[in-house]
């Protein structure tokens, strides 16, 4: 039986990011839609990050977003759940709702159905909050995945989202 159920390259990311995070002592979180849990998985797959991980929160639906991470249910109906604005809530609830340094959110359109012109398939919102920085400082940013299946944007979006927790990362496009 293998290692791992997942992706090496995912799993490598992983690896990455718990070392970085346990050199310096901080905890994170995750706030996951598109992908669903991908991320927290990939991170469980690494013996010892429980010195790492705090929490991984799977709002995969709308009142699943509003109940869990607090955000408005008129910031999801204003703006849609894959926005800046709910990216932006996601990263921030997440923080307030573990006791983790950073927080990354995730969430987006993986297909093969939910795109629109405006948003099409492989469009995923991704942001970063820090707790030791300004609560109203959070990044996030949109970006656009090539269409090459609901599983190649899912692991995409988990691989980009690794990186984001990585000490120092940014979302620079």
């Amino acid at each position: 039986m293998p290692d791992t159920l997942l992706p090496a390259e995912l799993v490598a990311a992983a690896r990455r990011v718990v070392d970085a995070n346990l050199a310096l002592g901080r905890r994170i979180t995750v706030a996951e839609s598109c992908t669903g849990g991908l991320v927290s998985a990939a991170l469980t797959e690494i013996p010892g990050s429980s010195a790492v991980f705090e929490a991984g929160f799977v709002t995969y639906g709308d009142t699943a977003k509003v109940d869990l991470l607090g955000i408005s249910s008129e910031v999801v109906e204003t703006f849609g759940a894959v926005s800046i604005a709910v990216g932006w809530a996601m990263a921030r609830g997440a923080l307030a709702r573990s006791k983790a340094d950073v927080a990354v959110a995730i969430t987006g359109i993986a297909g093969p159905d939910g795109g629109s012109a405006k948003k099409p398939v492989g469009t995923v919102v991704f942001a970063r909050a820090d707790r030791d920085s300004d609560p109203d400082e959070v990044t996030a940013d949109m970006r656009h995945f090539a269409d090459n299946g609901r599983a190649g944007i899912r692991l995409h979006a988990a691989l980009c989202a690794l990186e984001l927790l990585m000490p120092g990362a940014t979302l620079d496009p």
